[in-house]
């Protein structure tokens, strides 16, 4: 182990030299991208060439040792949102049983910890109804909160945020396509069937961006 941290410890101290915040996430980003990327072409197209495992190996590795920033004060969206679909999965596979009414029963919540009313339950599920009914396709409340999750990071995207206060729609969608696909990437080991679809399947995958395109600017023009 000692061994395989020398191997990175130059990388790490490059990146603490970094003296703008803003530059070290572009290169964590940028990091995480190519090994979610890799990881995902692993699975669907074979590689013969051995530098790409070993800087594969060695990237994730990296990510694991770069410095995290103190974020304990601050309440993400995003994490209510994985601990809910961890629980649906279970639910799934059955290693959670709860019947209405007995001690342990969940609620929603929102952001601040509210119960979320019926009508936001009823918008964050309109994705997986429309598609299933549009694609055949049989996505459920699990399947739902993945669509949210990738919802919630491109809300808080800051690229985002100010195009789309300066932009019209369609100026929008030019700066919204790359993230739109970095999100996807970062997420595919969550999901990878779903990423494979809306990346392979050319009528799926643009009305899921669409869908998103129009929603992203919508809220954050709101």
């Amino acid at each position: 182990q000692k061994r395989l941290y020398a191997i990175t410890d130059k990388a790490v101290e490059r990146y603490k030299a970094i003296e703008k915040e803003e530059k070290q996430d572009e290169f964590k980003k940028g990091l995480r991208t190519w090994t979610n990327l890799y990881a995902f072409l692993a699975q669907i197209m074979p590689f013969t060439d051995t530098e790409f495992e070993k800087f594969y190996a060695y990237a994730k590795l990296l990510q694991t040792r770069l410095p995290r920033r103190n974020l304990s004060d601050a309440v993400y969206l995003d994490d209510e949102l994985a601990l809910e679909y961890y629980r649906l999965q279970k639910i799934k596979e059955g290693a959670i049983v709860l019947e209405k009414g007995e001690e342990g029963e969940l609620s929603g919540t929102s952001e601040a910890g509210l119960k979320r009313p019926k009508k936001e339950e009823a918008h964050l599920s309109e994705i997986i109804d429309v598609l299933n009914e549009r694609f055949g396709t049989e996505f459920d409340e699990a399947d739902r909160l993945f669509f949210d999750q990738i919802e919630a990071e491109l809300m808080e995207d800051e690229t985002l945020q100010k195009q789309a206060k300066v932009n019209r729609l369609d100026t929008f969608k030019f700066a919204f396509d790359d993230n739109f696909i970095d999100v996807l990437i970062s997420r595919v080991e969550q999901n990878s069937e779903i990423v494979d679809k809306i990346l392979t399947n050319k009528a799926f995958g643009d009305w899921v961006k669409d869908f998103y395109m129009k929603r992203t600017y919508a809220r954050l023009n709101g």
